[in-house]
C-alpha cells in the first residue's frame, strides 16, 4: 500500500490548491480524481464552461456594440451550438493543460478512480475496468464539489430538459427557454440564453431572488431583464412537468399558469458528491444535502486529519474561496499558521450584465444601525462608457458618516467582476471616502465611475 502525507479527493479549485500547497511544503501529495481529466466540476461543467459560453455569446451576438449598431446587430449571423461548443473544448483543454503542468512541476500525483473511506486513513481507488488499488494518507482532503440537485419529477432526457452540467452540451439552440431556479447558475444561464434572443422565462417559487444582493441592484438588474422581454415568475412554485409528443416541457405552476418552451433548464440547487465515498468507514456524515460540516477557521472535519473544502461545505460556493480553503486546510495539516483572512472577499454573478459586490449591502447597514450615505455612479455617465456603448450599469457605494470609511461596493454593468477590486482593496485596508476623492483615475475608464460615486456621496454628506 503506497502512504501519502495528503491524499486529495477531487482536483476542483480547492483540491488543485491544497495540492500545490502541500507539495511546495515538501511533503508527498496524491490527487484522485474520478473524471477522465484533471479540473474537476470547475473546469469541465461548472465556472469555466459557464463563462466561456458567455463570453462566446457576447462576442459572437455583437452584444456589446448593439449601443452603436441597434438590437438587430450581430456579428455572426446564424449563430449554431456547434460555434459554442468548439470553443468551450478550446478553453477546456488549455486549462487541463496548464493543470497537469503546474501538476508534474510540483510532483503531484495523479490517480484516476472512484475514491472510497476503507478506514480513516484509507482510501480505495476503483477504476474505469474495475481494478482496485488502497492507499493511506496521513491527512486527507475531501474536494469532491457538488452535483446537480435531480428531483424524481423533473423528465431529465438530455434533448430537451436539461440539468446545469448537461447544459453546456446542448445538442442545439432552443428558440425558448424556460429556467427553474433563479439562483446565480439560473440567472446566469437565464441571461446567457437571452443575449441569443431566445425567448427566456425564469421560474422561482420565492417572491424575490439573489437575497444577499443589495436591493437597489437587483431592482436595476430586473429592470434591464424585463427590457429584453425576459419573463419573470417569481413566487411561483413548479407543480408538474410534462412533455409532449416531440418532447416539448410544460411547466404547470401553483398559481394556475403554465410555461411552454422548446427546451427546460432545472438549476434549482446542486448537493455534494458525496454519497459513494463510503464516509461512515471514516467516522463522518453529511446533511441532507451532502454537504460535510466543517471548522471554518482550520476546514477540519470531526476527524481532526481529514479536512474538506470547496462546493462540498456549501457557503459560499465560489471558485475564488474555494481556493483560498484548500490552501488553508494545506497549511493547517502541516502546522504552518496562516495569517487570517481579509474580513470582504467579492462576489461575482457572471450573468449578462455582470453583478459584483463587496462589503456590506444597504439592507445590512441599516440593520446594524450604522449611519450611512450612498453614492451612485451610472456608467453612461463616463467618457469610457459613452465610447463602449453603455446605456446601462451603475456602481453604487455605502459609506458611514461617521468615520467615512468605505462600507460597501455594488456594481451592475459591463466589467463588473473586474472593476470590483478596486473597492475590495479600499475596503479591507480600512480606507475612507478621501481615497476616491483625492486620487486620480485613468481617463477614460469605467473606473472613474469610483469617483463619480465617491463625489456623490460626499456632496450628501456635506449637506448632511
Amino acid at each position: 500500500m503506497h502512504s501519502f502525507d495528503m491524499i486529495v479527493i477531487g482536483s476542483g479549485p480547492s483540491g488543485r490548491r491544497a495540492a500545490v500547497q502541500s507539495a511546495k511544503l515538501g511533503k508527498s501529495v496524491l490527487v484522485i480524481e474520478k473524471g477522465r481529466r484533471v479540473g474537476g466540476v470547475s473546469v469541465h461543467t461548472g465556472t469555466i464552461p459557464s463563462k466561456t459560453l458567455r463570453e462566446t455569446v457576447l462576442n459572437l451576438s455583437g452584444w456589446r456594440e448593439r449601443g452603436f449598431y441597434g438590437r438587430g446587430y450581430r456579428v455572426k449571423k446564424d449563430i449554431a451550438a456547434s460555434d459554442l461548443i468548439s470553443r468551450l473544448h478550446k478553453t477546456l483543454d488549455h486549462e487541463v493543460e496548464v493543470l497537469e503542468h503546474q501538476f508534474g512541476r510540483n510532483g503531484v500525483k495523479t490517480a484516476r478512480g472512484e475514491a472510497s473511506f476503507v478506514s480513516p486513513h484509507e482510501i480505495e481507488i476503483v477504476g474505469d475496468t474495475g481494478e482496485r488499488s488502497c492507499v493511506r494518507g496521513a491527512h486527507i482532503l475531501i474536494a469532491c464539489g457538488t452535483r446537480p440537485f435531480r428531483p424524481d419529477y423533473v423528465p431529465f432526457n438530455g434533448t430537451t430538459v436539461f440539468d446545469s452540467d448537461e447544459i453546456v452540451e446542448l445538442p442545439r439552440l432552443p428558440r425558448s427557454l424556460a429556467v427553474i431556479g433563479a439562483g446565480v447558475i439560473g440567472v446566469e444561464y437565464a441571461t446567457i440564453f437571452s443575449a441569443l434572443d431566445v425567448a427566456v422565462t425564469l421560474i422561482e417559487p420565492r417572491t424575490s431572488f439573489l437575497d444577499f444582493i443589495d436591493k437597489e441592484l437587483i431592482e436595476e438588474f430586473v429592470h434591464e431583464l424585463r427590457d429584453r422581454n425576459v419573463a419573470l415568475r417569481l413566487g411561483a412554485a413548479v407543480s408538474s412537468i410534462q412533455l409532449s409528443a416531440e418532447g416539448r416541457p410544460t411547466c404547470r405552476l401553483a398559481d394556475g399558469r403554465s410555461v411552454t418552451s422548446d427546451m427546460l433548464l432545472f438549476a434549482a440547487g446542486r448537493v455534494g458528491a458525496t454519497d459513494r465515498l463510503n464516509l461512515g468507514a471514516a467516522g463522518l456524515a453529511t446533511d441532507h444535502r451532502g454537504r460535510i460540516t466543517v471548522d471554518p477557521k482550520t476546514l477540519q472535519t470531526a476527524v481532526p486529519h481529514i479536512y474538506a473544502a470547496g462546493d462540498v461545505i456549501g457557503f459560499p460556493s465560489l471558485a475564488s474561496t474555494s481556493m483560498e480553503q484548500g490552501r488553508l486546510a494545506a497549511c493547517h495539516a502541516f502546522g504552518l499558521e496562516p495569517p487570517p483572512p481579509p474580513e470582504f472577499f467579492p462576489y461575482g454573478i457572471y450573468a449578462v450584465p455582470e453583478i459584483s459586490t463587496v462589503g456590506m449591502s444597504e439592507e445590512e447597514v441599516r440593520k446594524r444601525g450604522i449611519p450611512y450615505e450612498c453614492g451612485v455612479a451610472r456608467f453612461r455617465e463616463t467618457s469610457r462608457g459613452h465610447i463602449m456603448g453603455l446605456n446601462n450599469g451603475m456602481m453604487k457605494m455605502i459609506f458611514s458618516t461617521e468615520t467615512r470609511h468605505l462600507l460597501g461596493v455594488h456594481i451592475v454593468g459591463e466589467g463588473a467582476t473586474e472593476l470590483i477590486h478596486i473597492g475590495q482593496a479600499v475596503l479591507n485596508l480600512k480606507g475612507t471616502i478621501d481615497y476616491f476623492i483625492e486620487n486620480t483615475f485613468n481617463y477614460p475608464t469605467l473606473a472613474e465611475a469610483y469617483k463619480i460615486a465617491g463625489l456623490d456621496a460626499w456632496n450628501r454628506m456635506v449637506r448632511a
